[in-house]
């Protein structure tokens, strides 16, 4: 079963979403462009990943999403379990965000410029002036009304346990009064860890926490933070 599963992915299941990619990155950077990147840069990326994650046979359940409202803007902060992480909260979050992402992605042909096109915000630690400038194209998004989604862990893990969070994410909660909203992630290491290239079928569970209060200091942020990575570890069990 597994090798026919191979089979498919390499000739039928890899083209189909490599095909998906480009046509929604096109999608994407016509429609940010013309119509601007609230609505293009959130619904065709949100159809591409249920699509991704169909032709993959990997289904996502969700919890929690009654710990949430659709007029509320939010910094969303999830765990990193693997690449299957992006099609669930793009497939399956139900709320318009943008991400924060590494600036390695620009370079990504098609997806980074679809990405550049629809607002979100690239990372830029290489410098203090990098850094400024990166906060500031946050601020600038979520002074528009809109939710922030963040891996405050940088990267994805290599064993599948949570890593340490960084401070990033809180500190724009603190500066702009928005909640906090931890999310569990729990599956996606086991469909497709980073050191595999082939992913396996399965389930996704996407677990939606009530929201923290936003960080009303510099102490305050490091307790939500602590705060909101515990919530996600004992979600996961560890």
């Amino acid at each position: 079963m597994k090798i026919l599963f191979r089979i498919y992915e390499v000739l039928i299941m890899g083209p189909l979403i490599a095909v998906a990619t480009i046509i929604t990155g096109a999608i994407t950077i016509a429609g940010c462009l013309l119509r601007g990147g609230k609505w293009w840069g959130y619904y065709p990326p949100r159809i591409w990943a249920r699509i991704c994650l169909a032709l993959t046979f990997v289904r996502v359940k969700v919890s929690g999403r009654e710990n949430i409202r659709p007029d509320q803007s939010y910094v969303f902060v999830a765990n990193h379990q693997g690449a299957y992480d992006i099609f669930t909260i793009y497939g399956y979050l139900n709320h318009n965000f943008k991400w924060m992402m590494k600036k390695e992605l620009r370079n990504f042909p098609v997806v980074g410029k679809a990405c550049e096109a629809a607002g979100h915000i690239f990372v830029d630690n290489s410098s203090p002036a990098a850094i400024m400038r990166t906060m500031k194209k946050a601020e600038k998004t979520l002074s528009g009304g809109m939710s922030l989604v963040v891996f405050p862990e940088g990267s994805r893990t290599f064993t599948g346990r949570v890593g340490t969070f960084h401070k990033g994410a809180y500190q724009l909660a603190m500066e702009f009064g928005l909640p906090v909203v931890p999310v569990t992630i729990d599956g996606a290491f086991a469909v497709l860890p980073r050191t595999r290239l082939f992913p396996n079928w399965g389930t996704i569970r996407m677990t939606i926490h009530a929201p923290i209060a936003a960080p009303a200091d510099d102490a305050d942020r490091v307790r939500v933070m602590r705060q909101s990575q515990q919530v996600i570890i004992e979600s996961l069990g560890q």
